[in-house]
Parts: C-alpha cells; sequence; structure tokens
C-alpha cells in the first residue's frame, strides 16, 4: 500500500457531496400541480481542502392539488455555487431569499427577487451588533409573517474584539466552548427591510443567552430559547443537557418564560396555524446527550402537554426514543401530524406521530404505516448469522446495492413542506442521495421518489449484529439490554483468504453509529479492511436505559460490549482474520480503543486514537464540560463542585493511563491543539508514558484544530496516517 494508493481512495470516498437543506415550493396551473424542490448542498473539495456549498432545484408534477402522487419528476437544473453564504431562508409568500454574506471583512445581508438583487444591508459597517451566529446551536434566519422584518442571532457588541481592545484587552471574556469558541453573549437582531434599520431586542433576561429564535404569530413577538449562562458557561457543542428554557419576548420589552424551571429545551417549531408550539425537553447534567420527550404548547391556554415520553427502552412498536433535533420544517399541513428523524438501534428512521391517537408510525422504505411490530422491526436491523450465544434475532441477510428501498440504512428529514417530505437517505455503500414523498394517509404507503442518485455506489456488503451481553456482563440495575454494531467488508476475496479486521468506536459516549455513508469506513473497506462500527451500551438509539446504564460504568462496561462485538462479529464471519485486529476512535471512542489495547494486549495488533481521554482526573480542569467527568464516573454534578479526593480516583481508576504500561500494540494519535474538550495533552501524557518503555507510538499535532479535528487539510492527512498505520501493523 503507497501514500498515492491511499490519497486517491480518500478522494473517492470523501467527495460525495451532502444535502444539508431544502425548501418546497408549489404552484397550481390548470389541472396539474407543479412543485419545485430546492436544495442545498455541501461537498468536500480535497484539492483546495476546502468545502464547497451548492444548490440544486427540481420540478416536480403532480396530476391535481389533491392527489397525493407524484407524476413525473423532471431533470435538476445545474448547480449554483453558493459563495460566503452563512445564513439563507425562503419567504413564506412572495419567493424572496434573503442571504446573510462574508465577503471577508464584512457581513452583508442581502435581499433577493425574481428580478436580481433587492436590497443590500452591510451589517458590520452598520456597527449595531457583532458577527452574525451562523452555528445551528443558536442561529438562524426567521422571517415574519408580512414579509417586512428578518430575526437573527449575533455577538453582542460589547463582545466584539475591538471594544474588549478599546476596555480592557485583559479581562477574561467567557464562551460557549468547544466548536463555539466566538459565541458568548448574543443577542436578538430585527431588521426592517422597509427602512434599512437594525435594532437589538430589548427585554432579555441577563441571565440568559438567546437563540434559535423564530416570529410568533402575527410577528409581535418573539418565540426563543434562552441558556441559563450563571453562575459559568458550560460547553453546549453536543451537550442536550444545559439549562434551558422556551421564552416569549414581545416588542414592547416583555419577556415571560413559557416552560418550567431547571429544565432543558430546544428547537421550538410552530404549528401552521399558529395556535401550538412543540420543542425537545430533556433533564439537566446528567448524560450530556439522552433521550427527549416532544412537548406541546398550546398558544391560547398556555398548557403543556407531552405528544412523544421519554423512551427507556424500545418500544414494541420498535420506536425507541427522540435522540436529535427537529428540521425548521417537521409539520403536515393540517397540523395533526409531526415528522422527524431519529437514532434507531443501528440505524437512523424516519418516523410521524400522530397528535390526536400519539401514535408512532415507522415511513422509512415505503411499507404501510400502520405501526410496526417488534417482530417486523427485528427483522430490520438485524443479520442473516450463524447461532451464538451472545447474538439473537438471526433475520436479515447481508445488503448488498441490488437491494430495493430497504438497502438505506440511515433516513434523514430535511423537510416537510405542504404535506412533501424530502429526505436524505444512505448506506454504508451508498453515499447520500435524496428521496421525496407525499404524507401517507393512514395504513397507505410512502412512494418514495429519487431526486438525486449518488454518482457511484460500491460493491462491498454490510450487515447488522444485534449483541446480548452474557449473564456476568448483564447490568444489575438495567437488566437485559442489548446493543449492535454495523459491519461492514470488501468484496471478491480470494478463496480461503481472510480479511483484517479494523474496530471503530464512535465517541461521546452518547452518540451513534448508523448504518449510514461514512467515509472513513468506506475508505478503509476500499482498501481492503474490514470495519466493524460498535454501538455499545450508552449509544443513543436503545432507550434511555441503555443511555443511565453506562453512568459510573465507563472503561468497564463499554470495553466489554466493544469486545463482546468483536468476538460476535469474528465468530459469525469467518473471512474474517482474528490474527489481524486493530481499533481505531476519536474521544471516548479513543478512550476506549485505548483501553481494549491496554486490556487486551495479546488481542489488537495497533491503534488509532484521535483526542483521546487518557487520564479523567487530569481532564477535569481543562475539559469545557467539567460536569460530564463527574457524571461519567458516578458522581453528581452542581457548579460550585470542588475535587475531592474520592472523585479524582474514580476517575483515575476508570481511564486508560493506569492500564498504560500493559500496551503492546503501536500506537498512533492525533492531537488537536486547540481542542477545547478533551485537552491535548492527555494524548502527551499516553505518548510519554508508551516513550518511555519504548512501545511503538507516533504522534500527530495539528495546531490549529479542535476536538472534532475537522479541518480538510487534517481530515486528509489522518485518514492517510491512520491507513498506513494500519497495513504496516496488520
Amino acid at each position: 500500500m503507497e501514500s498515492r494508493q491511499v490519497t486517491r481512495v480518500y478522494g473517492e470516498v470523501s467527495s460525495h457531496p451532502t444535502p444539508v437543506s431544502a425548501d418546497v415550493r408549489e404552484q397550481q396551473q390548470a389541472d396539474i400541480r407543479v412543485i419545485t424542490v430546492t436544495a442545498g448542498w455541501s461537498q468536500t473539495d480535497v484539492v483546495r481542502a476546502s468545502r464547497l456549498c451548492y444548490s440544486q432545484q427540481w420540478t416536480l408534477i403532480s396530476a391535481s392539488r389533491d392527489q397525493r402522487n407524484i407524476r413525473t419528476v423532471l431533470p435538476p437544473g445545474p448547480c449554483v455555487p453558493l459563495s460566503g453564504e452563512l445564513l439563507s431562508g425562503l419567504s413564506p409568500i412572495g419567493g424572496l431569499r434573503a442571504v446573510v454574506r462574508d465577503t471577508g471583512g464584512h457581513q452583508l445581508l442581502e435581499i433577493w427577487d425574481h428580478h436580481g438583487l433587492r436590497k443590500c444591508l452591510n451589517l458590520t459597517a452598520l456597527n449595531v451588533h457583532g458577527g452574525v451566529y451562523d452555528d445551528a446551536q443558536f442561529g438562524g434566519l426567521s422571517w415574519s409573517e408580512c414579509e417586512s422584518k428578518l430575526l437573527y442571532i449575533a455577538e453582542k457588541i460589547g463582545n466584539t474584539d475591538e471594544s474588549s481592545w478599546a476596555k480592557d484587552r485583559s479581562v477574561y471574556c467567557e464562551d460557549w466552548g468547544e466548536a463555539l469558541t466566538n459565541k458568548s453573549t448574543p443577542v436578538i437582531c430585527v431588521v426592517n427591510l422597509h427602512s434599512g434599520s437594525v435594532d437589538v431586542l430589548p427585554g432579555v433576561p441577563a441571565d440568559v443567552s438567546p437563540g434559535q429564535a423564530r416570529w410568533a404569530p402575527g410577528s409581535q413577538s418573539v418565540f426563543f430559547i434562552g441558556w441559563y449562562h450563571e453562575p459559568f458557561r458550560l460547553g453546549l457543542k453536543f451537550c442536550s443537557n444545559r439549562r434551558s428554557a422556551l421564552f416569549q419576548l414581545h416588542m414592547d420589552g416583555r419577556c415571560e418564560r413559557l416552560t418550567g424551571d431547571n429544565l432543558s429545551v430546544s428547537c421550538p417549531r410552530l404549528s401552521p396555524d399558529g395556535s401550538t408550539l412543540i420543542y425537545l425537553q430533556g433533564q439537566v447534567f446528567g448524560p450530556h446527550s439522552q433521550c427527549l420527550s416532544l412537548q406541546q404548547l398550546d398558544l391560547n391556554s398556555k398548557k403543556t402537554s407531552t405528544l412523544l415520553d421519554v423512551v427507556h427502552r424500545p418500544q414494541s412498536d420498535g420506536f425507541a426514543g427522540i435522540y436529535e433535533a427537529l428540521p425548521s420544517a417537521c409539520w403536515s399541513t393540517n397540523g395533526k401530524r409531526v415528522v422527524f428523524s431519529s437514532a434507531s438501534q443501528n440505524r437512523k428512521d424516519l418516523f410521524m406521530v400522530d397528535r390526536q391517537s400519539k401514535k408512532v408510525f415507522l415511513l422509512s422504505g415505503g411499507k404501510k404505516i400502520f405501526p410496526v411490530t417488534k417482530a417486523e422491526f427485528t427483522l430490520r436491523v438485524s443479520s442473516d448469522i450463524h447461532p451464538h450465544p451472545n447474538l439473537f434475532f438471526p433475520a436479515a441477510p447481508m445488503l448488498g446495492q441490488s437491494d430495493a428501498t430497504k438497502k438505506y440504512g440511515s433516513w434523514k428529514l430535511l423537510t416537510v413542506q405542504n404535506d412533501l417530505m424530502v429526505v436524505c437517505c444512505s448506506s454504508p455503500n451508498i453515499p447520500p442521495t435524496m428521496l421525496a414523498g407525499f404524507l401517507p394517509s393512514e395504513s397507505e404507503a410512502v412512494t418514495w421518489h429519487p431526486l438525486q442518485e449518488p454518482i457511484m455506489t460500491f460493491d462491498f456488503p454490510w450487515t447488522v449484529l444485534a449483541v446480548e451481553p452474557p449473564p456476568e456482563e448483564d447490568h444489575k440495575n438495567y437488566p437485559g439490554l442489548k446493543f449492535g454494531a454495523v459491519l461492514v467488508k470488501p468484496c471478491d476475496l480470494l478463496d480461503g483468504a481472510k480479511t483484517p479486521l479494523v474496530v471503530f468506536i464512535h465517541g461521546g459516549p452518547h452518540s451513534q453509529f448508523a448504518a449510514e455513508w461514512n467515509s472513513t469506513t468506506a475508505g478503509l473497506v476500499s482498501l481492503g479492511f474490514a470495519v466493524l462500527m460498535v454501538n455499545y451500551r450508552g449509544s443513543t438509539g436503545f432507550g434511555q436505559d441503555s443511555i443511565l446504564s453506562l453512568i459510573g460504568h465507563i472503561g468497564s462496561q463499554d470495553v466489554k460490549d466493544v469486545q463482546r462485538a468483536v468476538l460476535a462479529a469474528l465468530h459469525s464471519h469467518p473471512t474474517l482474520d482474528p490474527s489481524r485486529v486493530a481499533v481505531i476512535g476519536g474521544s471516548h471512542g479513543g478512550f476506549l480503543s485505548c483501553h481494549l489495547v491496554a486490556q487486551y494486549p495479546e488481542f489488537y495488533k495497533a491503534c488509532a486514537a484521535r483526542n483521546p481521554v487518557i487520564n479523567a482526573a487530569t481532564l477535569l480542569g481543562t475539559s469545557d464540560i467539567a460536569d460530564w467527568r463527574y457524571t461519567c464516573v458516578g458522581f453528581q454534578y452542581s457548579y460550585n463542585q470542588t475535587p475531592t479526593a474520592e472523585a479524582l480516583a474514580a476517575m483515575l481508576e476508570k481511564s486508560p493511563i493506569v492500564h498504560a504500561a500493559q500496551i503492546k500494540a503501536p500506537v498512533l494519535l492525533m492531537l488537536g491543539g486547540r481542542d477545547r474538550r478533551v485537552s491535548p495533552y492527555q494524548g502527551l501524557e499516553l505518548y510519554k508514558v508508551l516513550k518511555s518503555r519504548a512501545s511503538p507510538v507516533r504522534l500527530l499535532w495539528f495546531a490549529e484544530d479542535g476536538h472534532s479535528l475537522s479541518r480538510l487539510d487534517t481530515q486528509a492527512q489522518c485518514f492517510l496516517n491512520v491507513a498506513l498505520w494500519l497495513h504496516q501493523h496488520l
């Protein structure tokens, strides 16, 4: 294996575009219904090491306004590059498009219509606020009903670099942590498009940071989520457990809280008739990612009720709960149904909840939408495997690219407007593609129409393993929990040949490896490795009990689960080579990778870890999520917490560093110099221990990158080094 080959493969698998947004507009012409779908795409350009954004448009023809079928999908128009766009949004009626654009030195607000550019405001020159927020946590554009005003979030002017310099540059300014380092004090801004004025809305409570703002009915008030930042800010990225509330801010400055205290809320979404607001709700502290409930607020009576509660175990209908943000448009036209996608064991699926019956329906795959039974759900997520005491639900065969609609292991809702759903679908061997289909009537099936096929697919098969811990590894407080893994294998093996296995572990730990497109997995499989992506107990998509079971048991339960999944894969797939097994992962996945090579030193032949947690005790004072450092080892957290010998001992005991002397496998470490979540000195701590013992170790230091190592040049370097490292040592 040569660097040139690895670079070529990486360029091939990483350059596939991904749809990130969609908008639907329609016209009635005589007896036909003309629907226009506009999608925003993101694509990696390896040559320039940059991310490209572009839009594309489709025209769909339906027989009449009353029929829920698509007669024709016309070929899409050319892709249109979107240069410098931070935010964009279409107006509800007039077809105006608002764009916040970064020109390098200034942020501009542009309003476009069918004749071209109608208005342009230089927001930077107006000096009313700092930088506009374009992140998914706080940001967004919202049009007023009359289309004369726009709403967005920006940094308070007093917190810009220039103002801080003018006052006292040495005064510390808190921010919201990893990936939000330039976000400190957000404000709600309103643009009057007639006058061209920009105002910061007064009345937001001083102890909250506003975000996710949108106009209330009548455009005389604003709904927003406020995150409490006193006594200090904790990291917010990937953390759905921060204390927050839903507020309504009136134009006269009055502000009222609409939700209870000591809750975590997000994603307010207004019904089409303006009568109901739904939002997600979770607990404060505890697991930083968790199963959320779906709440509905009647705006007339101001009464709140639960539409979907937290799911502790996957239900008899297969539904395992909500774990991710709602899309900006998720309501049916009549307001009776809500559509969303969520982690669903080892998949991502598309669901619909009926507000009257509160029944959840599975929409993925084009089957009739009767609530699925447990048996039906089991068939979809299991694999045709040899009997084994730690495997269960033998069912569906290995899935190749020739399977029909069920070939997709991941369904993500981009939008539903005028009852037309637009979704992004993918599988481990199929890059992201787009489908569209109308919301069906009860007992009907969704007819899905492809809008954009991927430019290529891959011929390697994949399967899902469902794993059950043996009795001695069962959790005494949460017994009977199961977990899973996704196995992706190269094709066309020579007779008798065995494939090296790379065990890929997700971070979080409360996240998920869905059966979806993953460029790292696809690249490694293309280079001849099999990849096992493990969803150990604590992963999302398996119910809240699974998440809670990991609290206090990191470094043991999760380690054993991964090893159990690896043994199950080797047992059920004899073409895998048990003498050539390596492990890779980032963050908590790096934590587990280092644990595995230390606790099973004869089993694993190589390790590659990105920003791993090595010593939770020394990490405590340097992480932006100090609360998780207590929670993960079983301690309650409070803001006035100070370290105790007992807590520090528990953190150290559960860390890979205590087993580091047992490591024999060569270790590759990849560290981000600007990581706020897991200090890069964690990796350096392990590096020094291994160097002192003459153990094979290599360290890559990316001085300008953070926790996710998300810079494109960093990602390319990491893949190249990991692939060559695995090839060398396997």
